[in-house]
């Protein structure tokens, strides 16, 4: 991506826009094939999601589509720092999770969480993107995927 403005707006458009509208295609077109997704929450394990799964990780489809599946996602408050040359950028933002009807945490309330994103990139797609994530609620409350 040539400049500061094409990150933001991949980030915040292509991307979570993309999570937003439930497109898991066109999120699944925003990674590389041999993208690394790292996911963490507090003290939970670790987990590792890939479109093309090897030892130690999941499909990452499987989280977008109980993410996309079980919840209304909005994104925003966002606050970027790209790096154009060295092709990476981080992002901190506001997240509020609204349970779908009929969804698995359909009994629980809306959920507002602060996190961070941490993305490199390649050719135009996601190479590796570290999610952390906070759940202001308190541990006992779901967020975005189930417990391992």
């Amino acid at each position: 991506m040539k400049d500061r403005a094409a990150y933001i707006d991949f980030i915040e458009r292509r991307y979570f826009g993309g999570v937003s509208a439930g497109d898991l295609e066109g999120v699944r077109d925003c990674f590389a094939d041999d993208a690394e997704v790292l996911i963490r929450h507090g003290d939970n394990p670790e987990r590792r999601y890939s479109p093309l799964p090897g030892p130690g990780q999941e499909p990452l489809p499987s989280f977008f589509e109980h993410l996309c599946g079980n919840y209304d996602c909005w994104f925003g408050e966002f606050r970027h720092t790209i790096d154009v040359e060295g092709q990476r950028a981080a992002s901190r933002f506001v997240v509020r999770l609204t349970p779908k009807p009929g969804g698995l945490y359909a009994d629980h309330p809306v959920q507002q969480l602060l996190n961070s994103n941490f993305f490199e990139f390649a050719d135009g797609r996601i190479t590796f993107m570290m999610i952390n994530y906070s759940n202001a609620a308190g541990p006992d409350t779901p967020t975005g995927y189930p417990r391992g």
